[in-house]
C-alpha cells in the first residue's frame, strides 16, 4: 500500500538532494583544484606557473553549470537535447583525467584509484541527482495530474451537485409557482363564486325590494283608492247632507215664508187665544220674523206679554217649532193671565 507523500516531504527530499549534490560538487571541485594544480604547474612554461589553477577552475565551473542547469531542466520537466549530455560527460572525463594524470604519469595505480574517486562520485552524483529530479518531477507531474483529475472530478461532482441543486431549486420553484398559481386560481375561483353569490343575493334583494315596492305601491294604491273612496263617500255624505240641509233650509225657508204669509194674511182674533196656543203663535211669529204688533193681533194678548215671550224664546234659543195653524178663538183670559 502506497503511503501518500505530502508536498512538505517532497520539498524536504528535494532540499536534501540539492544540499547533498552541491556538497559533493563543491568538495569535488575543491579536491580537483588541489589535485590538478600541481600537475598543471609542472607542465606550465617557466614563469607561467601561476596559471595552473585556471584550468581546473574552468573545468569545475563547467561541471557546476551542468549540475545547475540539469536540476533546473529536471524541475521544469525539460530536455536540453544532446549537447548538455556531451558537456556533462566531457567535463566528467576531463575531471577524471586531470585528477588521475599525475598518478598515471608516475605509474601509481593506487593514486589513480584514489584520485578518480572524487570526479567519478561527482559524475555519478550529477547523473543520479538528474535521474532523481526527473523521477520526482515525473512523480509530481503524475501526482498533479491525478490531483487535477481528482480536482476536476470533484469539480464535476460539485458541478453535478450544483446542477442537481439548481434543478431541485428550479423544480421546487416550479412546484412553488404551480402551488401559487393553483392558490391564485382557487382564490380567483372562490372570489368569482363569492361575487356570483353576492350578485345573486343582490338580485334577490333587488327582486325582493321590487316585490316589496310593488306590494307597497299596490297597498298604497289600495289605501289611496280606499281613502279616495272614503273621501268620495264622505264628500257624497257631506254633499248629500248639505243637499238635504239646503233642501231642509229651502223647505224651512219656504215653510217660514209660507208661515209668514199665513201669519201676515191671517185675520186678527177677537179676544185672547189660550196661553198654550198663544205661546205657539208667538213662537211662530218669532220664527217667521213677524212684528210683535202682528203677534199681538194674532194672539189677542197684550204687547207686554208678547214682548216677554219674544224675549223668552230668543233667550232660550228655542228650536224652530213645527209649523202649525192656531185656530182663532174668542175665549176670554183671566186677569191673572193678562197680568202674566
Amino acid at each position: 500500500m502506497k503511503v501518500p507523500t505530502s508536498k512538505e516531504q517532497i520539498r524536504s527530499a528535494e532540499k536534501a538532494l540539492a544540499v547533498g549534490t552541491w556538497t559533493i560538487t563543491l568538495g569535488a571541485v575543491l579536491y580537483s583544484m588541489l589535485t590538478v594544480t600541481p600537475l598543471m604547474s609542472g607542465h606550465s612554461p617557466k614563469g607561467w606557473e601561476w596559471t595552473a589553477p585556471i584550468l581546473p577552475l574552468v573545468v569545475d565551473a563547467a561541471v557546476v553549470i551542468v549540475v545547475r542547469m540539469d536540476s533546473t531542466l529536471a524541475r521544469l520537466d525539460g530536455d536540453g537535447g544532446r549537447w548538455p549530455v556531451v558537456l556533462r560527460w566531457m567535463t566528467g572525463a576531463m575531471t577524471v583525467l586531470l585528477n588521475v594524470g599525475q598518478s598515471a604519469l608516475a605509474h601509481d595505480k593506487v593514486g589513480v584509484a584514489v584520485h578518480s574517486v572524487a570526479p567519478l562520485l561527482l559524475i555519478v552524483t550529477a547523473e543520479t541527482s538528474l535521474a532523481y529530479r526527473r523521477a520526482i518531477a515525473a512523480a509530481l507531474a503524475d501526482r498533479e495530474r491525478r490531483e487535477r483529475d481528482e480536482r476536476a472530478e470533484r469539480e464535476d461532482r460539485a458541478e453535478e451537485r450544483r446542477r442537481q441543486e439548481r434543478d431541485d431549486r428550479l423544480a421546487e420553484y416550479d412546484r412553488t409557482r404551480q402551488a401559487e398559481r393553483e392558490r391564485r386560481e382557487h382564490e380567483e375561483h372562490m372570489a368569482d363564486k363569492q361575487r356570483e353569490h353576492e350578485q345573486h343575493m343582490a338580485r334577490e334583494q333587488r327582486d325582493e325590494q321590487a316585490r316589496r315596492d310593488a306590494a307597497d305601491r299596490v297597498e298604497q294604491q289600495r289605501r289611496q283608492d280606499a281613502e279616495r273612496a272614503d273621501r268620495e263617500r264622505r264628500e257624497r255624505v257631506v254633499s248629500e247632507r248639505e243637499r238635504r240641509e239646503r233642501e231642509r233650509e229651502q223647505s224651512a225657508a219656504q215653510d217660514v215664508e209660507r208661515l209668514r204669509q199665513e201669519l201676515l194674511s191671517a185675520p186678527a182674533v177677537d179676544g185672547r187665544l189660550p196661553e198654550d196656543l198663544a205661546r205657539l203663535k208667538v213662537q211662530d211669529c218669532l220664527v217667521a220674523s213677524v212684528p210683535q204688533r202682528r203677534a199681538v193681533e194674532l194672539t189677542g194678548w197684550s204687547a207686554g206679554w208678547v214682548a216677554n215671550r219674544y224675549r223668552e224664546f230668543s233667550t232660550a234659543g228655542a228650536e224652530r217649532p213645527a209649523l202649525h195653524a192656531v185656530p182663532a178663538t174668542n175665549e176670554e183670559t183671566t186677569p191673572a193671565e193678562e197680568a202674566s
